[in-house]
């Protein structure tokens, strides 16, 4: 075995190493439901803002045509949205944490041919945010806490996924769109609060 495949063997185990014990040390706390218990992972919840006038629970939306969905927001507090789950990254995450990936999945069937994952789609065109979309891919999510006890901000920056990459990071708000609120990143921020569907 020549000194280079041994130096690149060498650099390769080193990074799994520092990669699985990040993963492995997560004293991070619980994300808390509107009940105060942990996010558990598969079960359903649903998305809902933590301030009043600025929506509706999460929900899947259309834009300028019936397919593909986009993760939105119902128009009033007074619409049931749709429920959906959490799955951290990290396996050994058996509650949902705070500054920890994650993937979420809506508990719904989708009337297009698509997952109902979300992922970071496109760019809108006129405002230049980033638009979550469903889909049958792989993206990882993280939640942050705002100041107020209890609600929380939901980013995009999967550093669990890839410690050493570089990710334009941000988080999750809402963007009106021909009178339906469509999440985006890169503009105003949605503090939200986890409700279990019973």
């Amino acid at each position: 075995m020549s000194m280079r495949s041994i130096g690149t063997s060498l650099s390769l185990m080193v990074w799994l190493v520092i990669a699985t014990s990040a993963l492995a040390k997560s004293d991070n706390p619980p994300v808390l439901d509107t009940q105060g218990n942990p996010l558990e992972p598969g079960k359903d919840y649903y998305i809902k803002p933590a301030i009043t006038d600025v929506g509706g629970r999460v929900t899947l939306l259309s834009r300028n045509n019936p397919c593909p969905l986009y993760v939105g927001q119902e128009n009033s507090d007074a619409a049931e949205g749709l429920p959906l789950f959490f799955t951290p990254f990290a396996e050994e995450d058996d509650v949902v944490k705070v500054n920890r990936d994650f993937k979420v999945t809506f508990s719904a069937a989708s009337i297009c041919v698509q997952g109902t994952n979300w992922n970071l789609a496109e760019k809108d065109s006129e405002s230049g945010r980033r638009l979550i979309a469903a889909s049958g891919r792989d993206d990882y999510f993280r939640i942050t806490e705002t100041p107020i006890k209890g609600s929380y901000y939901i980013g995009w920056c999967p550093t669990d996924v890839c410690p050493f990459c570089r990710f334009d990071c941000g988080i999750v708000g809402g963007l009106r769109e021909n009178g339906k609120i469509l999440l985006a990143l890169d503009g105003n921020v949605l503090p939200v609060v986890f409700e279990k569907a019973y």
